[in-house]
């Protein structure tokens, strides 16, 4: 069991990676603006094109990660990511900083799938939820380290330096993955079963004619490209220049949210686990909690406390996180072969919300106002939106299986 916590660190640090890598661009975004000389449909496109990327390349995942193995995916494609991110550190316009995140979003697309996989060979079933959500909760220090920290290192060495930091410190993690991981224990090693026979598409093919799967897939679509538009970009200029925080209270108000998401994985998966016994109604009903709490975002006005906007974007964090455990939901309706191309399957859609969000949020707010693209009423807009389509898949969510 120790080796199984020790991959599990491993497995945490590299979801840390990828959810710093993910979310830099929400306090880095008036430093890009100026440097890569954009405005706010490009800025968009910018962040969004990590989750195009991230998001498509779950389909060849879903198809080899059972087969290959997390352990070989998850460093090549960490490879690729590094080389990704040094592009985008030396970016000089649009086209440049948009293929380096592109590649970035294509070598950090199985840093969630990929511990996933492994944790459902180190631990048992009945402890997975709680377990991906110690996970969750230790990966989006990343995010933490994404807002004021990042602040404070880019004020002092710029944005591009800090970036190859980071990159440094994702080499020393590859590393250590190679060294130390291996899939499953000795013991199933030895005794394990054959990959399924037939077409590379058949795991996918058999979820696609489940009513669960949809229904699932749609609501991570929403719950993630809702927080993700919000954590990896808008919020920022939300509150910057809506609302009119200095980027070091804009940074500690991102933390506040960051705070949320790591108290609430562990919360909702421990709940999941020992309450409910089930996801579902966790998830549903942290979905429809997330509406409302949206709908408060939004009605916040220029000059508003610090402590009042941090408390609700405290509230945003905690409830999204319920969002979390769809995997476990995925997973518990899926035989255990087949784990590894549900939870890629439905990562798909997890990663393509940011990617619809971020990109069709600024293309809104540019439409409609675009002399005041980023004023309040340009973001009451956009969070409307979002309200909209929490309660709407929240309420759907309640129709799904259990197990």
């Amino acid at each position: 069991m120790l080796r199984a916590w020790f991959i599990f660190i491993l497995c945490s640090l590299h979801l840390f990676i990828s959810q710093l890598y993910r979310t830099t661009n929400a306090v880095l975004a008036p430093w890009l603006i100026k440097d890569l000389q954009l405005d706010t449909e490009g800025l968009g496109l910018l962040s969004a094109g990590f989750f195009y990327a991230f998001s498509l390349t779950q389909i060849p995942i879903s198809m080899f990660l059972d087969k290959v193995g997390a352990k070989r995916l998850m460093i090549g494609l960490s490879f690729l990511g590094m080389a990704g991110a040094m592009l985008f550190s030396l970016a000089q316009g649009l086209g440049m900083g948009l293929a380096g995140r592109l590649l970035l979003g294509v070598g950090m697309a199985c840093n969630l799938m990929g511990p996933l996989k492994l944790l459902t060979e180190w631990f048992p079933p009945s402890r997975f939820a709680t377990v991906s959500g110690l996970l969750y909760a230790i990966g989006t220090l990343g995010s933490i380290v994404a807002a004021t920290p990042l602040v404070l290192l880019v004020e002092q060495i710029g944005w591009r330096l800090s970036f190859q930091a980071i990159i440094a410190l994702h080499l020393l993690l590859t590393l250590a993955l190679f060294w130390v991981v291996q899939d499953r224990p000795s013991a199933q090693t030895a005794a394990a079963p054959a990959a399924r026979s037939g077409s590379l598409f058949g795991n996918l093919g058999v979820l696609t004619h489940s009513k669960d799967y949809w229904i699932i897939s749609a609501g991570t679509f929403v719950r993630y490209g809702t927080h993700a538009a919000l954590q990896t970009l808008w919020a920022g200029p939300l509150l910057m220049e809506a609302l009119r925080f200095s980027p070091v209270q804009a940074g500690n108000i991102l933390l506040a949210m960051n705070i949320g998401l790591i108290l609430g994985g562990p919360f909702w998966g421990a709940v999941s686990d020992r309450v409910f016994r089930t996801p579902k109604w966790v998830i549903g009903g942290g979905m429809l909690l997330l509406a409302v709490i949206t709908l408060g975002l939004r009605a916040l006005p220029p000059g508003t406390s610090v402590w009042v906007a941090g408390a609700v974007f405290l509230a945003f964090g905690i409830a999204s996180a319920s969002g979390m455990h769809v995997y476990a939901h995925i997973k518990a309706l899926v035989p255990k072969d087949m784990a590894g191309a549900a939870m890629s399957g439905t990562n798909f859609f997890t990663m393509m919300g940011p990617a619809v969000f971020l990109q069709g949020l600024g293309i809104t707010m540019q439409s409609l106002y675009p002399e005041a693209s980023r004023g309040p009423d340009a973001f009451g807009t956009a969070l409307l939106i979002c309200v909209v389509c929490q309660a709407g898949i929240g309420v759907l969510y309640l129709f799904t299986r259990s197990k």
